[in-house]
């Protein structure tokens, strides 16, 4: 089975797609070759993301928020934006992978108590663990290029 290599991308590159990467590279193990960046990265890691990450027992150890700048050279398999944001702007990546859109609200900028934002960052991160759990699930040697984008497009509304 080869290595495929995944891109989470958000604007900021702060919450949603870091807990994404953290995740991914939980989950699935070494499935996946597993990045995030941001079209305009905000330099850090949102506090409630790694606090988050930190109660699923999930490690965000090495991983920072960076720009797409140094994914536009490399080969991706698979494209996930989980910001509208982000979808509208998000550059074609070389290699020919697939690009798939999960949008997820940003508990970044929910207003709200320390505890009313907390469950809500970790209800988006379950999410986001369901959604990765069933791709990495996915035979993608055994799915052609279409069929491949057909059923990560199915995980959208989990």
């Amino acid at each position: 089975m080869t290595k495929r290599t995944v891109l989470f991308v958000c604007t900021g590159n702060a919450c949603r797609s870091q807990m994404a990467e953290a995740i991914c590279r939980h989950v699935a193990g070494g499935k996946f070759d597993v990045h995030s960046c941001g079209s305009h990265p905000a330099g850090y890691i949102h506090p409630l993301a790694l606090a988050t990450m930190a109660a699923m027992g999930i490690s965000t150890e090495g991983q920072e928020s960076k720009s797409w700048e140094p994914f536009l050279n490399r080969d991706i398999d698979v494209v996930v934006t989980v910001c509208d944001a982000a979808d509208a702007v998000c550059p074609a990546f070389p290699g020919g992978g697939v690009k798939v859109h999960w949008p997820m609200p940003d508990p970044s900028f929910l207003p709200g108590t320390d505890d009313e934002r907390h469950e809500f960052c970790y209800r988006v991160a379950e999410r986001l663990r369901l959604k990765i759990e069933r791709m990495a699930a996915l035979d993608f040697d055994a799915l052609s290029r279409d069929e491949l984008k057909a059923q990560l497009d199915l995980l959208t509304d989990l």
